[in-house]
């Protein structure tokens, strides 16, 4: 009990100085990514300490498998962010930008559904052991900085096409990322699986390999089924979804497909070793992440060189995280 309401009291503080420099520093990002006014930085600002309060609660059911519950949150937040956006954009006479922020920026509160938290014990003083505190702080700023380089990774490109090309240039590319980010979301509900499973398996003295390789295949199912249907279908797929005006994307919506698709397979091993106390994939994750920024920001004469430049980024990310589960493996049985 101690711990889950230090848990929240540490996201409340963090959210609550990041969005205090969101705020700050709206209009420096406003210039830097071209939009039309500081008000969207400064909407999503104000939410932010909700946002991590949100994953906090999430992280409780994830870890005590109440699935249940979790899935209700996750489905609160994303049809509420459907329907108030709507509601918004129908009824309000504002930017689109700044109405689609303050959706999603709303839905957050409908994301604490359900929460069982008394706001009443976050005043109260929580007393850890020194040893215990620092393994909890420790974990903290890790997986909050893990975190960062996968929201780093998965819109940096999107953020960066839209600082180096044209509106119209930057419009197209983001339906090419909004269909083939479909198998990182998908990924997802494999790694809030995985995470609990591992745990619980390391406990109890069971080997954890078997977990890992078990899910990786389903998400390497899942992405070799995507890829291929974005590569043998990618008109179709782009005229459904956002019609013929974005048919100049289909070349390489496979592409970008295989791209997420290599990210997500890392991103399972990655949270496999985090579950196990072990940070560097971690640490060769956020390296790898920045690395793409780097890349992407002296290669990118062409669409097509941006989706290029990460499949290698991803390709390297991947690599190496499965050199080092090699390695490990391979020390584990030695030892």
């Amino acid at each position: 009990m101690a711990l889950k309401q230090l848990l929240y009291k540490y996201a409340l503080t963090f959210g609550t100085i990041i969005g205090i420099l969101l705020f700050a520093f709206a209009d420096n990002l406003q210039q830097i990514f071209h939009t039309q006014s500081a008000l969207m930085f400064k909407t999503f600002a104000l939410t932010v300490p909700l946002y991590f309060f949100m994953s906090v609660n999430r992280g409780k059911y994830q870890g005590g498998q109440d699935y249940q519950s979790l899935s209700i949150t996750y489905q609160t937040e994303m049809w509420s962010r459907l329907l108030l956006t709507l509601g918004l954009l129908w009824l309000v006479p504002k930017e689109p930008a700044f109405i689609v922020s303050l959706g999603i920026a709303l839905s957050f509160i409908f994301g604490l559904i359900p929460t069982n938290i008394n706001l009443k014990n976050l005043t109260k003083t929580i007393s850890l052991s020194k040893v215990n505190k620092k393994k909890v702080v420790n974990f903290l700023i890790l997986t909050a900085c893990y975190e960062f380089t996968q929201i780093v990774i998965n819109n940096s490109d999107v953020l960066l096409v839209k600082h180096y090309f044209d509106t119209v240039d930057a419009g197209l590319y983001s339906s090419l990322a909004m269909i083939g980010r479909v198998v990182y979301f998908i990924a997802w509900m494999f790694v809030m699986l995985l995470l609990p499973t591992v745990v619980q398996k390391q406990k109890n003295g069971e080997a954890t390999a078997p977990v890992l390789v078990k899910y990786v295949s389903y998400i390497g199912l899942l992405a070799i089924a995507i890829v291929l249907s974005c590569a043998v279908f990618p008109e179709l797929i782009i005229q459904i979804m956002f019609g013929e005006a974005y048919i100049s994307m289909a070349p390489l919506l496979w592409q970008y497909a295989l791209a997420t698709s290599l990210f997500a397979i890392s991103n399972i091993f990655a949270y496999y070793f985090l579950s196990l106390d072990q940070y560097f994939p971690v640490i060769l994750s956020g390296l790898l992440g920045i690395s793409q920024i780097v890349m992407i920001t002296f290669f990118h004469s062409t669409l097509y060189i941006v989706v290029q430049v990460q499949i290698v980024a991803m390709v390297a990310l991947l690599v190496a995280q499965l050199l080092y589960f090699a390695h490990n493996s391979i020390l584990n049985k030695t030892i």
